[in-house]
């Protein structure tokens, strides 16, 4: 969670001493009192105050993370709307081709969502090429090498998760370590392949757990990467990768480091008050406030929220989760009524998790009910709009859901119990002391673990971008979606998207299409 109220002064950023005394401080996650110094804006965001003399520098990083092109409309199209958890939402119309195409296949190498998280992405990879840069060649900065790697770290941690992103999006894209003295040139870079890039992905984040703090001073530094957050985000490329051991091991680092733990209720992690808690592994951090109710927020939460009129106009009603999701609950699963939120009709009044009654006649029967906004807070922003809601890329359910799936794969009697406990860790924390619902599973078979690990995968991390990617990954993402209204689906080209006909054009026809395209 954020402040809302700020003093906006701007934070001078220390260029002499580096006082890292909250560098290894417990790392608390709820500082909703806390009252901290300065405020967001472009240069300072998200940590106000500095750790060291580089900050001015990955800031820039960190503030990408919210732009619109990264971890908003086109983000949630390709990871969610693409999969069978959501449908496109919203009027039939809205969002044109672009958007109607992710929804319902074959996108064409001119869909402007696809340029868009291109030039997102790379913008990112660039802010933090030239943070790189700056530590390893600014003269006028004097620091220890410990607060140099840390901030490189910082930097591979959001290059890897960058390209992690270009590759599962894209498949071959080029791969670019540092900043060109032409930045023209950078469009001629060809292609490396998805091996290539795995390698780099890899190298970085192998970097970033090995220099990054165990923990922060949630007061002052909320969300800022871990150590836990790089070996999550490597467990997930080795899991992607079916590097079953490392996978495995990555999760079992973050599982043991006393950092992370599923005590915060499945009901609470959605709500503001339950950013950045024990549950929270990496997160995109957004504030908002009466003065600046949009200005260093992150368009996420608007993109899915409501559409209709009145205080229930809250946004544009994208991402509506599906009937097939809505099918893939476990009876009386509490997570379901978390996750998808009901327009009342005609016979049925539904309430929102804060007791608002919602209104008939919406233009979709479901929304996501995981970026539902507080209305005190949306009153005291004076904004319905949410921008001030986190972004959650990484929670620790996810972690040990990894883990039990690696461990599962690698097999043997141990390893499975192993997994089996895992997920069923999950399932109690899901239901919530209430009895008769969610049972422990039960099998020692590796084949029926698999497949319970994967719904448990599907109903706990729903609507959260990881399903469609799941499905590629399982090798079951034609046949899955096929069935779930989906038919124009191909095996043979969907997988990926089409490199954007924009970036081809630039590079002269250096960048080659994906196959089927």
């Amino acid at each position: 969670m954020k402040q809302l109220q700020k003093n906006l002064t701007p934070v001078l950023l220390s260029m002499v001493a580096i006082v890292m005394l909250s560098l290894f401080a417990g790392c608390s996650k709820n500082f909703l009192d806390t009252n901290r110094q300065g405020g967001y804006d472009s240069d300072n965001y998200p940590y106000p105050g500095g750790s060291g003399p580089y900050d001015q520098f990955i800031f820039g990083a960190y503030n990408e993370l919210r732009s619109f092109n990264v971890h908003s409309q086109s983000f949630i199209t390709a990871t969610s709307i693409r999969s069978d958890d959501a449908d496109k939402g919203s009027t039939p119309a809205d969002g044109g081709s672009n958007a109607i195409d992710m929804d319902n296949f074959p996108v064409t190498p001119s869909n402007g969502f696809c340029n868009t998280l291109w030039l997102g992405y790379y913008s990112l990879i660039n802010k933090c090429n030239s943070t790189i840069k700056e530590v390893n060649t600014n003269t006028l900065i004097v620091a220890p090498d410990a607060i140099k790697n840390q901030t490189i770290a910082e930097a591979k941690f959001m290059r890897g998760y960058a390209y992690f992103m270009m590759v599962r999006l894209f498949g071959r894209v080029p791969l670019i370590d540092s900043l060109f003295t032409n930045p023209a040139a950078q469009n001629n870079v060809p292609q490396s392949s998805a091996a290539q890039l795995y390698a780099f992905i890899e190298s970085d984040l192998t970097f970033a757990a090995a220099n990054l703090p165990l923990g922060w001073n949630a007061a002052t530094f909320p969300g800022r990467l871990t150590s836990g957050a790089a070996n999550s985000l490597l467990a997930k490329v080795y899991l992607t990768q079916q590097k079953w051991q490392l996978a495995m091991d990555a999760a079992n680092v973050v599982m043991a480091s006393g950092q992370y733990n599923l005590s915060t209720s499945f009901d609470k992690i959605f709500r503001e008050e339950g950013e950045n808690s024990k549950e929270s592994v990496f997160e995109v951090q957004a504030t908002a406030n009466a003065s600046f109710p949009t200005t260093n927020g992150v368009q996420y939460a608007q993109i899915q929220g409501i559409r209709g009129s009145g205080i229930f106009d809250m946004g544009w009603g994208w991402n509506s989760p599906s009937t097939y999701l809505e099918a893939a609950y476990e009876t009386n699963d509490p997570r379901k009524a978390r996750t998808i939120l009901y327009t009342s009709t005609a016979t049925t009044v539904y309430q929102t998790i804060y007791g608002e009654n919602l209104p008939v006649g919406l233009p979709n029967p479901r929304y996501n009910n995981k970026v539902y906004t507080n209305p005190a807070i949306r009153s005291s922003v004076g904004n319905r709009f949410g921008y001030w809601m986190n972004v959650r890329i990484l929670r620790y359910a996810d972690v040990v859901l990894m883990y039990a799936e690696a461990a599962n794969e690698v097999g043997g009697a141990a390893n499975i119990t192993a997994a089996k406990t895992a997920l069923n860790s999950v399932r109690l924390r899901a239901r919530n002391g209430i009895a008769g619902i969610l049972p422990d599973v039960t099998t020692t078979d590796q084949a029926t673990l698999r497949d319970a690990i994967r719904r448990e995968r599907r109903v706990e991390l729903a609507m959260e971008h990881d399903r469609f990617f799941d499905l590629v990954r399982w090798g079951i993402a034609a046949a899955t979606l096929n069935a779930s209204g989906k038919p124009n689906f191909s095996n043979t080209r969907d997988v990926l998207l089409p490199i954007p006909q924009a970036q081809i054009d630039l590079s002269a026809g250096v960048l080659t299409q994906n196959p089927g395209y």
